[in-house]
């Protein structure tokens, strides 16, 4: 079930997703980052991109990677854009999807689009929120939410990967910020993260579908993206 929400945010946050640079956060994304470099050495010589927070460390491996943060409704980095993300169909051996859906966004945009942009047989990694761990009061009243991996996995099949290929992973701190670690046993269920893990499948491609722009759900902010022409990209 997903985390209560609250739309009043402590002093020092310009964004829910702030909360990742703080101590707290910070000891989430060190023991991420561990789990995504063995994520990248499965596919070594192919392309891949990073979708993040700021206050995540985006991977170090060579220069076939595309980094970008989310920022606001967009996304900064190496370009600045909106969905659709100018980039052309299945072009990542992997896709690292980190924090980035842990607001009030909705979820099937982006996840659309990480499956149009992933090779067949390349891997999506997801890293979200467990909403069941006791760390989940450390981020209490900050405008974060999250879900139970089943929410996850059911918006994963919606856009097309097979629900059969998910796994799952569990990491970071059950409480105390410095003590993280991964594990998939029983009390590994209460680490402070969830990762899913999913190939898209090479004999089932995903067909295109009309794009959902990003959106706040409490309906303040809305993008709406038309189509994948070039010209509709936000490059503030």
């Amino acid at each position: 079930m997903p985390a209560p929400h609250h739309s009043r945010q402590p002093d020092g946050f310009e964004s829910a997703l702030g909360w990742f640079s703080t101590e707290p956060g910070q000891g989430l994304v060190a023991v991420e980052e561990a789990a995504m470099l063995r994520v990248l050495a499965g596919c070594p010589a192919a392309a891949w991109a990073w979708l993040g927070v700021d206050g995540a460390p985006a991977p170090e491996v060579g220069g076939r990677g595309l980094i970008l943060r989310r920022s606001g409704m967009g996304f900064h980095g190496a370009l600045r854009c909106r969905l659709p993300l100018p980039v052309a169909s299945e072009a990542f051996g992997a896709v690292l999807l980190q924090h980035a859906l842990d607001d009030d966004v909705t979820i099937e945009p982006l996840l659309d689009e990480c499956a149009r942009v992933l090779a067949p047989g390349g891997t999506l990694w997801l890293a979200v929120l467990n909403p069941w761990s006791p760390y989940r009061l450390r981020w209490a009243r900050t405008g974060l939410r999250a879900f139970d991996p089943g929410v996850w996995q059911s918006a994963l099949r919606r856009v097309g990967f097979a629900a059969d290929t998910v796994s799952l992973q569990w990491l970071g701190p059950h409480w105390r910020v410095a003590h993280g670690e991964v594990g998939v046993g029983a009390s590994d269920r209460l680490r402070a993260g969830v990762a899913l893990t999913v190939n898209k499948r090479v004999h089932a491609l995903i067909p295109p579908k009309p794009l959902r722009g990003l959106r706040w759900q409490t309906g303040s902010t809305r993008s709406h993206v038309v189509g994948r022409s070039p010209a509709s990209f936000d490059k503030r």
